[in-house]
């Protein structure tokens, strides 16, 4: 059950992120939710590299949020970099 919240979770992270960062993506749904995903996960690493926070709870926090929502953002600007390029 916990994959499919972080799923869900990771998709609302991913549409924050490119409603934030708007312009043409080759990728669709998946691809949102997955970059969502992904930037849970850099996030929470950013976050323990700088704040020291530990391991995660596996409760959803406003600061984990956020830490998904920059890290989503991280993301997409380097999938848009390799998307360029290629």
């Amino acid at each position: 059950m916990s994959w499919l919240w972080m799923f869900l979770v990771g998709l609302v992270v991913g549409f924050v992120a490119k409603f934030l960062m708007p312009g043409k993506d080759p990728g669709g749904f998946i691809v949102t939710a997955l970059l969502g995903v992904a930037g849970m996960f850099v996030g929470g690493f950013l976050s323990n590299l700088v704040f020291h926070t530990g391991p995660i709870g596996g409760t959803i926090q406003p600061s984990g949020f956020i830490g998904g929502v920059i890290g989503s953002l991280i993301l997409l600007a380097v999938y848009r970099a390799f998307q360029r390029k290629a």
